[in-house]
């Protein structure tokens, strides 16, 4: 009865008014109906596809000179990037600058998922905490609208809980179904309950001793870094300015007619060219993430940090770790963290791990925390899989800007909510949070610019719902008109669907003919990876300004493998100095860079040391072996191996490679970088494959083939007779 009441009630509130707004549109204000009449028709022409091009980035800059903005944001991760789409969704001139690149920092480093946080449901019901609830119910919201405003970044992943325990089947079944439950309309799809069976049938890998059963629940998986130059694009599609690589050197004020500072823009420089200027605005949004206390020391020299940094490192191994379309949860590690297990990009992602840590712009991997994940890794799967310290292609840690708490003792009990803070002169931050409510909080942050800053919005947010770059002609079967109008390989064209959407065509069109029959156009960078060249110069249009750009966010390689990015590498500046015009000089700069990034925070170096540490510890056979092994490559007796001695094993193979390729060659086993190879440094690569520390070396392969082909003429040798030798007595 109650519930009829409340229906009534409500169909008479929307008929009331109903009549209201029509009363309204006939007898008010003809102004200010047109206004409003206005305001739908700009709302509705946001949700169509612009076909407006990008401004180039010097127009770009050209305008945060000339031009007085409504709206600053600092920060060019996915809550900066977020706020500049916001405002601009408000019809607020809105510009955006960017220290290092768009997604440089956290927000290209995360997990890759979608989540509304099945431990802060686990939280929130234990502690009948209803703020970490609100913000699971937040996050699940905008997980469907992510999957629903960029389909050809994000995408639904079941992901498996085993269980070893039968009571504990139905206790995470409850909070499993709970959190179906608390997404009501907006879930992805329906958790369920598996057999011992059928959980080995869909994760093969899994350790079965013990097992009782698993539980499948559903989260989101996008691009992470793609999808944040997706809403930085889309932002500068609808009017933003947006400009990666400039620098807020200092805040501007000036005082109002009471005679108090207000910020009134700040003062900038181009990283690029080293000019500086400064950017009028009437509001400044800080949303740096976790530089978020740096910046408001700038407005206010003296203040309370609100952000506890905390860094969480990631792994990527080869697919075979994982099934190609289901994760795993490990919901209680053996220091009670969470560990996921991950299919993406067609790898396997493991983390995260959660310390403390100091703020900085490069932060990079621990051996203790690789070793950690690893060693959850191995609890969880079966023990004929050996999970080897070699075969981490790739490994980096992102800073978690969680809100400090003062009253919660350790990293693991923050929740990763957020605040919006507006100084006394008007700096509004927005901080902490996480990647699925970027949206929201962007929102909220808008909310509070425009009420405090008394700002012209037009309308409210406008970003639920709102299509990103590349989602408004995308469909799945896309890729097949790539192949067929194109000439694409299949994989690269599917490649190019999910990465650039409805853009995709554009990039096609940038693709270099091969000289083959098939594909036609396309030419990889890698070969084992389906990057083409045409998205290296599609880079430059979409602001890319140097190689770690490139290798870290428009293509993902530096994540995936760390090996093979540095391989590309060459082809990939030398692509970019034709765009960009770039000396000799530059190419080289470039190049150094890109290896210091690749090998401080991507994993290199950290690979390189784990396996150092490593003793030779090898039985006299072997030894014995490996030194015929080494003398095979080291022809002329000298002691060591140098880069002639690699060209001529693979000429005689029949392989010719560039300098560059043999360098890297070279660069797998020489420890102590003096150009040559020496056997105490050959014996330490033996030791490490032996030990799993190395996979798939080149220079074992090629110094086994070098063996092979001594021992074959050896036994010519030895095969001819005594009377067709000459000789005898």
């Amino acid at each position: 009865m109650a519930a009829r009441r409340i229906k009534k009630l409500a169909a008479g509130g929307i008929a009331l008014g109903g009549t209201v707004a029509l009363a309204s549109w006939v007898f008010g204000d003809d102004n200010h109906t047109k206004k409003q009449f206005g305001h739908v028709l700009a709302a509705d022409n946001l949700k169509s596809r612009p076909t407006k091009p990008l401004p180039t980035r010097s127009e770009q800059l050209k305008a945060l000179e000339d031009e007085v903005y409504d709206v600053l944001v600092i920060g060019g991760g996915a809550t900066g990037a977020g706020c500049a789409l916001d405002s601009v969704s408000r019809g607020l001139k809105t510009a955006l600058v960017e220290l290092d690149d768009f997604s440089s920092g956290t927000s290209s480093r995360s997990t890759k998922l979608l989540h509304g946080g099945v431990r802060y449901l686990q939280k929130a019901i234990f502690n009948l905490d209803i703020e970490q609830y609100k913000m699971v119910k937040e996050a699940l919201h905008e997980r469907a609208n992510l999957l629903e405003i960029a389909p050809h970044l994000s995408y639904p992943l079941p992901i498996m809980l085993p269980v070893y325990t039968w009571w504990q089947i139905p206790y995470y079944w409850s909070g499993i179904k709970m959190y179906d439950l608390v997404a009501g309309t907006k879930c992805i799809k329906s958790s369920y309950v598996l057999s011992k069976e059928k959980a080995i049938e869909l994760f093969p890998m899994l350790r079965k001793d013990k097992l009782c059963g698993a539980i499948v629940y559903y989260d989101g998986q996008h691009n992470d870094a793609r999808m944040n130059i997706a809403i930085a694009l889309t932002a500068a599609r609808l009017g933003a300015t947006v400009a990666n690589h400039v620098k807020v050197l200092s805040l501007t004020k000036n005082k109002d007619s009471e005679g108090q500072e207000k910020i009134s823009g700040a003062h900038v420089r181009d990283e690029i060219t080293g000019k500086e200027w400064d950017v009028r605005a009437k509001c400044v949004i800080n949303a740096t993430g976790p530089f978020t206390d740096s910046i408001r020391e700038m407005d206010q020299q003296t203040v309370n940090k609100i952000c506890a940094p905390s860094a969480g490192v990631h792994i990527v191994l080869p697919d075979y770790y994982s099934p190609a379309s289901m994760g795993l949860l490990d919901p209680s590690t053996s220091d009670g963290r969470v560990i996921f297990f991950l299919p993406w990009q067609g790898l396997t992602i493991a983390g995260t791990t959660d310390t403390p840590c100091e703020v900085t712009h490069h932060p990079s991997p621990t051996e203790d925390d690789i070793e950690f994940i690893l060693g959850e890794i191995r609890s969880y799967l079966s023990p004929d899989i050996e999970v080897r310290r070699g075969d981490v292609l790739s490994a980096w840690s992102g800073i978690r800007p969680l809100v400090s708490d003062p009253n919660k003792p350790n990293s693991q009990s923050l929740v990763r909510n957020h605040i919006v803070h507006v100084s006394d002169s008007g700096l509004v931050t927005i901080a902490g949070g996480k990647w699925t409510t970027y949206r929201s909080m962007a929102m909220e942050t808008l909310d509070a610019a425009v009420k405090k800053c008394n700002l012209p919005a037009l309308r409210e947010s406008a970003t639920d719902g709102l299509l990103l770059e590349g989602a408004h002609g995308w469909t799945p079967t896309m890729f097949i008109r790539l192949v067929q109008d194109f000439g694409l390989e299949s994989e690269v064209a599917k490649h190019l669907s999910e990465t650039y959407g409805d853009r995709a065509f554009s990039v096609a069109k940038l693709a270099a003919l091969t000289g083959k029959r098939w594909p036609i156009v396309g030419k990889r960078l890698h070969e084992e990876f389906p990057y083409i060249d045409a998205e290296v110069r599609y880079a430059v249009r979409e602001y890319a300004c140097t190689a770690i750009d490139v290798i870290a966010r428009r293509l993902r390689l530096a994540f995936l493998n760390v090996q093979a990015a540095e391989e590309a590498l060459p082809s990939i500046i030398s692509i970019m100095a034709e765009e960009l015009k770039w000396s000799d000089a530059e190419q080289k700069r470039q190049y150094a860079e890109a290896v210091k990034f690749l090998k401080e925070e991507m994993g290199q170096q950290v690979n390189r040391q784990s396996r150092d540490k490593i003793p030779i510890n090898l039985s006299r056979e072997e030894i014995s072996n490996y030194i015929k092994r080494f003398q095979a490559l080291d022809k002329e007796k000298k002691g060591y191996i140098s880069i002639n001695d690699i060209r001529r094993g693979l000429k005689r193979q029949g392989e010719i490679i560039s300098g560059t390729q043999m360098h890297e060659i070279l660069r797998e086993v020489d420890v102590n970088s003096n150009g040559v190879v020496e056997l105490d440094e050959f014996l330490q690569l033996m030791a490490c494959i032996k030990s799993g520390r190395v996979t798939n070396s080149r220079f074992d392969q090629l110094a086994q083939e070098a063996q092979k082909n001594a021992e074959e003429e050896e036994a010519k040798r030895k095969a001819i007779p005594v009377d067709r030798s000459g000789g005898g007595v």
